[in-house]
């Protein structure tokens, strides 16, 4: 599947996006990265996704069409990245966990304020948005279409360097095997199960 044909199911996309380029042009400067670390949400059939229970106004962008940007704000803190995958109608996404600055360091560096080690610019998805300098005004962008932010295809990555487990500090589903990351990869980010996390069946 070529990384930029996005209407797959987001299990499959997931992976793939690893390698893969997000960059933001913005007045201030450029910041380009490569994403080292994703996690598939499955809509309706998947009880972490937001779209498990249905469309709402938050959600609709999650419903179509593939490969627009679906952000919202995590416990009123952080920004996340979600790039829309599937059919239209179906409400699967991919959450951008973390990557690797490969332009426009010092202007993700300033985001990001303090003394941030380089690896840690864009480890987790909170990180990831504030060196990339997205918010809430990039929901529904068109990543495909030559936007201010848009997706690119990068190197290859073998696919021994893939791994995969169970998605970070979710409390439903937790123990899907939807998390994609680059192996033995700096800005990876850490394993972290929720404490209200309980078994669960499923994929």
């Amino acid at each position: 599947m070529n990384v930029m044909d996005l209407a797959h199911p987001a299990e499959e996309v997931a992976p793939k996006l690893l390698g893969a380029i997000l960059t933001h042009e913005t007045p201030e400067g450029t910041v380009s990265i490569t994403i080292t670390e994703t996690e598939a949400y499955s809509g309706s059939a998947d009880p972490a996704s937001h779209a498990y229970r249905g469309r709402t106004p938050r959600n609709a962008v999650m419903f179509g069409p593939a490969g627009h940007l679906y952000v919202y704000r995590s416990h009123g803190l952080h920004w996340c990245a979600n790039i829309v995958t599937g059919p239209d109608g179906i409400a699967t996404a991919v959450l951008i966990r973390a990557g690797r600055v490969i332009e426009g360091e010092d202007l993700a560096h300033e985001r990001r304020g303090g003394k941030v080690e380089s690896p840690r610019l864009a480890r987790g998805p909170g990180n990831f948005c504030q060196a990339l300098g997205i918010t809430a005004e990039h929901n529904g962008t068109d990543l495909l279409t030559g936007a201010s932010v848009a997706l690119s295809e990068g190197e290859p990555v073998p696919a021994a360097l893939i791994r995969v487990g169970p998605r970070v500090g979710v409390s439903k589903a937790h123990d899907w095997q939807h998390r994609f990351y680059l192996a033995d990869d700096p800005t990876v980010s850490a394993y972290r199960l929720s404490p209200r996390a309980k078994p669960s069946a499923g994929a």
